[in-house]
């Protein structure tokens, strides 16, 4: 049996849900959706270290000949025109940045102003899956809600259950899972909640038992998230 949450818990949803469920099981915390992940690791930020196998925009103010889009590789290293060879490893955007106006300033620019972007991170993706147009994998950029992430998959189908839509997500070294009511977001009756990276939304197919049976036990009623 898991150990109780400790988590933020809005007081109201809390005696809500008590009135409205006198059986919710020991370490299940209501609120308004899923707990955040750890922020630091999955927010993209221009002070986020670089990865392998991230993809860099790299511009050179004035001289569009050095403007380059390149993947790193999995020892942290890329590969420049006039620049060699570059360790990312450790570095953020802005370091990377300073490195290469370093290199080039070194003999070949006279005050090279260098911009690097991270463009796609391998760890910046969420899965949706289900009863959707377009199941998959999909990058994200910035705040993206679950409205965005059924979008990105091209809508639900015909077949889905728009009102038992799962996100699961790690938080720490648990996992956690929360059920959300697409109708009702849509309606404004409830809140569009923010998916993160690593994020798994499952869109429940009308009349399966398959995400029921996934949930059972873990999920009581609409709101009511938990770690197991």
């Amino acid at each position: 049996m898991n150990k109780a949450l400790s988590a933020l818990v809005i007081p109201g949803l809390l005696l809500a849900a008590c009135a409205s469920s006198s059986s919710i099981a020991p370490g299940v915390a209501v609120g308004a959706g899923l707990p955040p992940p750890d922020i630091s690791r999955v927010t993209a930020s221009p002070e986020n270290l670089i990865a392998p196998l991230d993809v860099l925009e790299i511009s050179v103010f004035q001289i569009a000949d050095l403007n380059r889009t390149v993947t790193v590789d999995s020892n942290g290293q890329i590969n420049l025109p006039l620049v060699g060879v570059l360790n990312t490893t450790g570095k953020t955007a802005n370091g990377v940045a300073a490195d290469i106006a370093a290199k080039l300033q070194d003999g070949y620019v006279l005050s090279p102003q260098v911009a690097v972007s991270v463009k796609e991170s391998p760890s910046q993706r969420i899965t949706v899956e289900g009863a959707v147009q377009q199941p998959g994998v999909f990058p994200v950029s910035g705040r993206t809600t679950l409205l965005q992430a059924v979008a990105m998959a091209r809508g639900v189908s015909e077949m889905a259950d728009e009102k038992r839509v799962a996100v699961f997500r790690n938080v720490g070294n648990k996992r956690a899972v929360a059920v959300f009511d697409l109708t009702a977001i849509r309606q404004g009756s409830a809140d569009d909640p923010q998916v993160f990276p690593n994020d798994v939304v499952v869109i429940e197919q009308s009349g399966s038992k398959k995400l029921l049976g996934q949930l059972k036990g873990v999920i009581p009623m609409i709101g009511v998230f938990r770690w197991f």
